[in-house]
């Protein structure tokens, strides 16, 4: 299985998720937990399914180490911070510290993936410059 599937595996994990949350608080009308369903949403399917189609348009982008890193990073603090978020709207104070560290393995997967973007079209930029250069000759 490639990386893209993965993430699309995983996206749709998530909004299977998002989608029962919204009918559980839409049906019992509590919607305390609507932060949590709109992180759901956003960081698990809108972000992994985009990190899966980036991944099948551009596989190059996404191999390697650092790959490996933001894709470990990012299934490990998403799902940490939103039981911690949930827990905390819950009134479990205690929790607050885990939230802000989910928060930072988020916020930090995400900086080494824009990384790799940014390296890559970078990189790509510099070939088609030179293969503009060398077929102008």
């Amino acid at each position: 299985m490639n990386a893209s599937q993965v993430w699309f595996r995983l996206a749709s994990v998530y909004f299977a998720v998002g989608v029962w949350m919204g009918v559980v608080m839409g049906g019992s009308g509590d919607h305390t937990l609507l932060p949590v369903h709109a992180h759901i949403n956003l960081l698990g399917w809108v972000s992994m399914a985009l990190f899966g189609l980036i991944a099948a348009v551009r596989p190059d982008l996404v191999a390697g180490r650092a790959a490996r890193v933001h894709f470990w990073a990012y299934n490990l603090g998403v799902p940490v911070m939103l039981l911690a978020l949930a827990l905390r709207i819950k009134g479990v104070t205690a929790v607050e510290p885990v939230i802000g560290a989910g928060s930072v393995v988020v916020g930090l997967s995400v900086l080494i993936y824009c990384a790799m973007l940014l390296k890559g079209a970078r990189a790509r930029g510099i070939a088609q410059a030179s293969t503009l250069a060398a077929t102008s000759r």
